[in-house]
Order: C-alpha cells, then structure tokens, then sequence
C-alpha cells in the first residue's frame, strides 16, 4: 500500500479512497468491534461509504479536547446538538466521523466519545467555507437534535478522545508530501532549463540553485521520515510523536518550497491565473504559497505537534 501510494503521488492521481481508507479504515481495525469491522469496512473499500471529519469546532481547534457539541444518551441512541469547523469534503461525503461530548462534567480529555454517522441523518446540514485561494474543500457543520445509535461509538464511551488521537496519527503520516514536494522541485528544475524559463527568472534563476538545493535535500529527510512511520505501522505500531515530526517537516517544507518558487521568479509570481502567458509554471507556486498558509494549522498545529514531540517523545515536563 505504502508503494502504491508513492506511485500515485508521482502520477498526480488522486488518492484512492479519501479518508476513509487512509485514516477511517485503520482505526476502525484498532477500536473497532467485529461487527462495525464488518458493518463500515467493506463498503468503505467499495468507495460506497465517503467520510468526512468532524473534529474541530468554533472554540476548539488546537485546543481540540475543549470541543463542547454535546451527545446525550437517550435509550439505545445518541442525540447530537452542536457545530462542527473545518469539516473537509463534507460536501462530497456520505458518512461522518468525529468526537463529541458525552459527558460534560468529566475532565476535559475525558468525557469525549467516537461516533460514526450517515451524513443523510435528519438534522445535518453543511455550508461551505471558501479559502483565501478561491477553493471550496472544507465546511462547517450542524447538528440538530441528530440521532445517532449506540452502536456507531468506536471504542468505549466517553475515552473516544484516544481513538481521535489514533486518527490523526495516520493523518500525520504520509508518504505523498515527499513524493509532491521532490515533483514540483523537478518541475521547478526543468522549467529553468527552458527558454521560457530562463526569461521569466532571468538572474534570479541563478540566485536560487542553492535554494532549490536545499529544498532537495529536505524533501530526502522527508521520505526518510515517511519510511520510519511505514517501518513502525508495518511492525504492529501506531506512530505517535514520529507522526508530529513528520507532519511539521512535512508543512514547513510545503511553505518554504513555495517561497522558493516565488522568489525565482519575482514578480512575475505575483501572476495568479493559471492560463494567462506571462504565468511562469502555470501558478503553481504563486497558488502554493496562497493554500500552503493552512499547513501548519490543519490536522493539529505545529505547535501543538512540538508540544507532543516534547512530552511524549522527549519526555520533557508538561509545565
């Protein structure tokens, strides 16, 4: 799996299955019962089940543990009230994932449950969020009086905030940044070597081998750490603070391969429209540099992933 993910980051083909099969799909296997194993993978693989995150909330995104949409028990189902941020491909989904409060009087880490749900149910609805680069690809959210069986919690009630945790270790993960960041540097690369290239950098081009250089390398310490965590989850293990390494490497370079391209080519990066004829690589860097903002916001933020590095990887005291 791991080589056929590299494969199709290279092919620039979409990743197959979405969330389901990257991040659903194994904490399923870790938490879940034989009967949601067999009731949510399958059509998960089939591609019939489309899932969406709902995690983050209007006053709960890094501090995620303070997240306060409430599921309260009513016989043998869960009513759901609340609002969910950041809810990517919500629009293009069918199921849901995410973590709510079931019991509000517990300590904050605790008191917090895994649900699954069909984003059909009553009482859902999704409006969009558009992003400073003009893309629609997350939402908000709402849950209104929602009912969800007691059956679709993964793991046990009220400790669904380390099945969460499981998660966003697999979406920390990933071996497609390094396959993506070495592809556009090549691309970078062979642009300059061009006569179009050339006049759109002009000296600049020159000024940025050793930027690009650097870039390069990265990009290698990059794989290297994809090839640690697919080393551990090939050995039974769930990455924990080798999955915040790799994810702050991985959105930093993002950025600063970005900058590298918008500094080679000057103003002429200033250029958005991809079809326009003095774009130098149709915009992909002056687009990068606009959607990598989120990077190190996105999926827990760098911040956060140092503070994980520093007590669960170093050992270090929390205060």
């Amino acid at each position: 799996q791991f080589i056929f993910n590299m494969e199709m980051a290279e092919a620039e083909a979409p990743m197959v299955g979405g969330q389901g099969l990257s991040l659903m799909g194994p904490t399923v296997l870790i938490h879940g019962t034989d009967e949601q194993k067999e009731r949510l993978l399958a059509p998960t693989l089939r591609g019939e089940m489309l899932w969406s995150q709902g995690f983050s909330e209007p006053g709960a995104g890094s501090d995620l543990a303070s997240l306060q949409t409430r599921a309260v028990r009513d016989g043998d189902e869960y009513i759901i009230n609340g609002q969910k941020m950041w809810t990517s491909t919500a629009h293009k989904s069918n199921w849901l994932f995410g973590m709510f409060r079931t019991d509000p009087d517990a300590p904050k880490h605790r008191g917090i449950s895994f649900m699954v749900m069909p984003q059909t149910n009553n009482g859902i609805s999704v409006r969009p969020i558009i992003s400073m680069g003009f893309e629609h690809a997350t939402n908000e959210t709402f849950f209104e009086d929602v009912r969800v069986p007691a059956n679709n919690v993964i793991g046990e009630v009220n400790r669904g905030w380390y099945v969460g945790m499981t998660l966003l270790d697999f979406e920390r993960s990933n071996i497609a940044g390094a396959v993506e960041t070495r592809r556009r540097l090549r691309s970078l690369i062979d642009y300059l070597d061009t006569d179009e290239g050339r006049l759109r950098a002009q000296d600049r081009g020159q000024r940025a081998r050793a930027l690009i250089a650097d870039r390069w390398i990265e990009s290698e310490v990059l794989f290297n750490f994809s090839f640690r965590i697919i080393s551990m989850q090939a050995s039974g293990l769930v990455p924990n603070y080798e999955a915040s390494t790799s994810k702050i490497f991985s959105s930093e370079l993002s950025q600063r391969t970005a900058n590298t391209g918008m500094k080679t080519f000057g103003l002429y990066a200033n250029i958005w429209d991809r079809g326009h004829e003095l774009t130098p690589l149709d915009a992909r860097f002056t687009q990068l540099y606009v959607h990598s903002v989120v990077f190190t916001i996105f999926g827990g933020s760098n911040e956060i992933q140092r503070n994980i590095i520093a007590t669960r990887g170093l050992a270090l005291p929390r205060s």
